[in-house]
């Protein structure tokens, strides 16, 4: 019998499937776009991110989860069987055992979804794993050690920050300021500033070509197309890596808050090291933005962006690896 072993990052944004012993096998936006008129699905993954803003009337593009949790529970199992599909292929004769990470901060009923859907899309078996954790496996930290790490984990819709000792969570909370807050920022300030209407593709284009937020020693800046908001004419501006920084300066500092708020509740012996991961830790200026407000040395890890995938998968491996013994 062939069985795989996978892990799943089921972030806001994307979605990232790990298989044991090949690594991370798929990354794909979660949006679905659907028919409104038949409640059909037209498209999953990329192909329904390209189709955001710019559908007809019936068809929709929705992301199924919202702020790391499950906003539409039928759409985000389909959504999972097809991306299991996708990435086993019809190869696995049996059922994968998959454990699947949610931000720390969700409630029983929020995780108790997330393992129903899961089941639902064809596991055998489910392991529910909180995200820093996930994320401090996959960023290569042993923590099963005594001694303390700090996990600032920024995804599309939450930012998980966690101290994280013996195996186990010591500290944690999860807010609500993330990737998304960061595109819709940058819209605001665009409307605001420049009188220019944007759509979040283009935000998040800026975010990831020129977005910062930490003064760059070289600025940066972006041709950036919208519609005119006075004369309702498509106009082109340019955009400097500067003007990002005051766009997202009020969310970027609420991610230091929290961080400054755990940071307090932690036990003096464990504040010792700090490492950031997550998408959102490709934001540049990130880690130069929290060593300044906290004066910790802080590193993100190699590849934020499928780092909590890694984690989740080997978590599975750490499980089945019990399970063997």
């Amino acid at each position: 019998m062939v069985s795989t072993d996978i892990g799943i990052d089921l972030g806001t944004a994307s979605i990232l499937v790990y298989i044991k012993g090949k690594g991370v096998v798929l990354k794909e936006p979660s949006v679905v776009a659907f028919d409104r008129d038949t409640n059909k699905i037209k498209a999953i993954g990329e192909e329904a991110r390209l189709m955001l803003g710019r559908t007809p009337g019936n068809i929709v593009a929705v992301r199924p989860l919202r702020q790391g949790v499950i906003s539409d529970y039928t759409v985000t199992e389909k959504m999972m069987k097809y991306f299991i599909q996708k990435a086993v292929g019809k190869k696995s004769f049996r059922k994968p055992l998959i454990s699947v990470c949610v931000p720390s901060g969700v409630t029983e009923v929020e995780k108790k979804a997330v393992e129903d859907a899961t089941y639902q899309a064809g596991a055998r078996d489910v392991k529910i794993i909180e995200e820093p954790i996930a994320a401090a496996i996959g960023a290569g930290i042993d923590i099963s050690r005594p001694c303390g790490n700090m996990i600032v984990d920024i995804g599309g819709g939450t930012a998980d920050i966690a101290v994280i000792s013996l195996g186990g969570t010591v500290v944690s909370t999860s807010i609500k300021i993330a990737g998304d807050d960061f595109d819709e920022a940058i819209v605001r300030y665009m409307r605001k500033k420049h009188n220019l209407l944007i759509g979040e593709r283009t935000a998040e284009d800026i975010k990831i070509k020129i977005g910062t937020c930490y003064p760059l020693p070289e600025p940066m800046t972006l041709d950036v197309r919208g519609r005119n908001l006075v004369t309702g004419l498509p106009k082109t501006v340019t955009v400097s890596s500067e003007e990002t920084e005051e766009a997202l300066r009020e969310a970027t500092m609420q991610i230091v808050e929290a961080v400054h708020s755990v940071l307090e509740k932690t036990p003096p012996e464990l504040a010792a090291d700090v490492a950031d991961r997550g998408g959102g830790a490709l934001l540049r200026g990130l880690e130069q933005l929290l060593e300044a407000n906290t004066g910790i040395n802080t590193m993100t890890a190699e590849d934020p962006m499928t780092c909590v995938a890694i984690g989740t998968g080997k978590y599975v491996e750490f499980l089945s690896g019990k399970r063997d013994e």
